[in-house]
């Protein structure tokens, strides 16, 4: 008998993230806790179904439309009031015709499809990451064929922004490189660049001729819809040409949906038009077309004012869960004796300034471990927690187990 093609193949290892998911599941011990997986949770630990995504998959249902093919960028109804929600209806690039948007699955294909777009007209630039950055960001770009270059993102004692450091390093990228930064809610550490610093990325973008790719994923998560989208929009009114990945995952809860969006601003309109078809040639060799469901439901849900106004009002229901959340979590921190002044184990000032879902309180990998065995409290890597995840029962075990772990070393 032949040898199998793959013969002694080892497993791959789990997903970082997802992976811990699955070992969560799978354990059964009582009073578990999960803080890993980086999904939107009411006070039950459910994902809700948002009222105006029911309604809008009711109406959708109603009407009975057909399940033909999507067109290869997706479909106006849906990359329109998605490109206004990134930009705002006035901003000059919409006004200008330099923005064009394409419907992706979710937005890890925008990613991907940027890294794709990226190595076919530029094969030898470079992605700069932010250390630390989401996981899957190397993954992705590896995959594309591209180089990962890091930028310093947290000051050494790991709760605070270290802009120049960020900027210092960027002014060392070569012309054409890619740099990857998050339009708010930073995951993992929670902390974003502060209005400010936008202006002043946008000069070192323009100084050295890098490519900005904005990750958009948790629009209306830190301090609103509109907030959260203003350091995209500076940067988009600088001039430069930039990608934008955004993602209604968590914004609509359309987790298991894919719904995503590639948006491409040019310096000028014909630019835009280009990249664009050269976007739609990497989506054709990649997925071919879009998926309907989740997009119609984002287009039936923006498309119509009353069901616009209502899933605002349950954006800013999981927004307001999250901050107090957080504010609860740092208290209970700062009761058990781990969060307080700068000389604490943990920068309570820091950590509230955080926004988002994420907070990442530098445990060690053996801290993490024994969150895990000894407590059956489930996070990731480096102790990103997601405060999402907590509710009034589970927030002082899981307060005391992070205090256990710090207090044995």
């Amino acid at each position: 008998m032949p040898e199998p093609v793959f013969a002694g193949l080892a497993p791959a290892p789990p997903d970082s993230i997802l992976g811990l998911t699955e070992a969560f599941r799978a354990d059964p011990r009582p009073g578990r806790i999960s803080l890993a997986a980086g999904i939107y949770q009411d006070e039950t630990g459910r994902t809700p179904v948002l009222a105006s995504v029911a309604e809008a998959e009711r109406r959708m249902l109603t009407a009975g439309a057909a399940k033909t093919y999507k067109p290869i960028g997706g479909e106006p109804s849906y990359t329109g009031p998605v490109r206004a929600l990134v930009f705002g209806d006035d901003h000059p690039a919409l006004v200008d015709g330099r923005a064009e948007t394409l419907h992706t699955p979710g937005g890890t294909g925008a990613l991907r499809v940027a890294a794709d777009l990226v190595h076919r007209l530029s094969p030898g630039a470079a992605v700069w990451l932010s250390r630390p950055t989401w996981p899957n960001h190397p993954q992705v770009f590896e995959a594309a064929g591209l180089p990962v270059r890091w930028y310093p993102y947290l000051d050494e004692g790991g709760s605070r922004l270290d802009l120049d450091g960020m900027l210092t390093a960027l002014a060392g990228a070569a012309p054409g490189d890619v740099v990857v930064v998050h339009a708010c809610c930073h995951n993992p550490t929670g902390t974003d660049l502060p209005a400010d610093a936008w202006g002043r990325l946008a000069a070192v973008v323009a100084d050295r001729g890098l490519l900005p790719l904005v990750d958009f994923a948790y629009q209306g998560f830190g301090d609103g819809l509109d907030e959260d989208a203003s350091g995209v929009q500076a940067l988009a009114a600088e001039g430069v040409t930039a990608l934008v990945a955004s993602s209604m995952s968590k914004n609509f809860a359309l987790y298991s949906e894919r719904v995503g969006a590639l948006s491409i601003v040019g310096a000028t309109r014909e630019e835009a038009a280009a990249l664009a078809s050269h976007a739609k040639v990497a989506v054709r060799a990649n997925y071919s077309n879009p998926p309907g469901h989740g997009g119609e439901i984002v287009a039936t849900v923006l498309g119509d004012p009353a069901l616009r106004a209502q899933w605002v009002d349950e954006v800013a229901v999981m927004r307001d869960r999250i901050n107090g959340n957080r504010a609860r979590f740092v208290a209970q921190l700062v009761a058990d004796g781990v969060a307080g002044g700068p000389d604490a184990l943990l920068d309570a000032d820091a950590l509230l300034r955080q926004r988002g879902m994420f907070s990442l309180l530098g445990l060690s990998a053996g801290q993490v471990a024994r969150l895990r065995d000894e407590f059956a409290v489930y996070v990731v890597a480096g102790g990103r927690i997601n405060v999402a995840g907590l509710t009034a029962a589970n927030l002082e075990p899981a307060c005391a187990a992070i205090a256990a772990v710090f207090a044995k070393g």
